[in-house]
């Protein structure tokens, strides 16, 4: 189940982190955006990048955006400088962070709020808040599928294979789905009443599971739930190994953990459980991403998209 192997930069030890991340913070960028009045309500992309040899370096860059929140961002996995986000203004927008611009955006997908892109980086899977899915191309300005599901899903995660997705339902369950027809793969091997399904669920959160993250090996599936608690599923046995009660208030995004409640982004060494570094934001982050291939996280923070990037060379 793990990805495909990629050029990676050397891996930072978790006692290293703080160091080179310490140092980095944003900083405005004077440009003024363009026929936007101070009135507006349009929302901005930042990026922000140093180096932890010269923690001075830094620059920012800001990019137009969506007219409401933005609920989740995702790095395409295998294009660094792609990114995609979506927003309850009911657009996904693909960027490159390059050239600070949008290179294509898709309308119409109601109060979308949860995306994840195919491991190969040809499709995205959007999902909203009536339960509807969309399959979407970076490159088409139109939806190329969907499917209504009898169950609401919050954040979802593909396999490395991309033959799989998890949907973390309101419910506080795990559904495993084949993609791209999105039906269960994995069943129960005991009688179950009449009418009753047959769908194996992974169990690990008393209320709401909202979001769901594979880890860079496979090894494990974590989940976070309105419950404040992260799960670690062992994707071998599917049991839940350890969970991680850190955090305060809902959890909604993990590929770095993060809270709805309260402001600033918690890392987590995954094997052992340990606390690595903790990002000050200015408010709650709804939305988190690390780069597939480099120290690149990407946040929302108050409304503004921002990047933290080690330049390493």
């Amino acid at each position: 189940m793990a990805p495909p192997a990629r050029p990676r930069h050397t891996r930072i030890p978790k006692d290293k982190f703080a160091v080179y991340f310490g140092h980095l913070k944003s900083q405005p960028y004077n440009e003024s955006p363009s026929g936007r009045g101070a009135g507006s309500h349009q929302r901005y992309v930042r990026r922000a990048a140093g180096n932890p040899e010269k923690p001075n370096v830094r620059f920012s860059t800001e990019l137009k955006g969506h007219l409401a929140g933005i609920e989740k961002i995702a790095f395409n996995p295998v294009k660094d400088a792609e990114l995609c986000s979506v927003s309850n203004d009911g657009v996904v927008k693909f960027w490159d962070v390059r050239t600070k611009t949008c290179i294509n955006e898709v309308k119409g997908l109601g109060n979308a709020h949860s995306l994840a892109w195919a491991p190969d980086g040809s499709s995205v899977l959007v999902g909203n808040r009536r339960g509807e899915l969309f399959q979407i191309s970076p490159t088409k300005p139109v939806i190329v599928a969907s499917r209504q599901l009898s169950v609401d899903t919050n954040q979802m995660a593909f396999c490395w294979s991309g033959e799989k997705v998890f949907l973390p339902t309101t419910e506080g369950k795990i559904r495993i789905l084949s993609y791209p027809d999105l039906e269960p793969v994995l069943h129960v091997n005991h009688a179950v009443k009449e009418g009753e399904s047959t769908e194996f669920m992974l169990q690990g959160h008393t209320a709401s599971c909202l979001t769901t993250e594979l880890s860079p090996t496979g090894r494990y599936l974590a989940t976070g739930g309105a419950d404040s608690i992260i799960a670690l599923f062992d994707t071998k046995d599917w049991i839940c190994q350890r969970t991680v009660s850190r955090m305060v208030g809902p959890v909604k995004s993990i590929s770095a953990a993060s809270s709805r409640a309260g402001s600033g982004l918690e890392v987590t060494h995954t094997e052992s459980g340990e606390h690595v570094h903790t990002f000050k934001t200015a408010g709650p982050c709804e939305a988190v991403a690390w780069a597939p291939t480099r120290y690149c996280l990407a946040y929302s923070d108050l409304g503004v998209l921002r990047i933290v990037d080690v330049d390493r060379k």
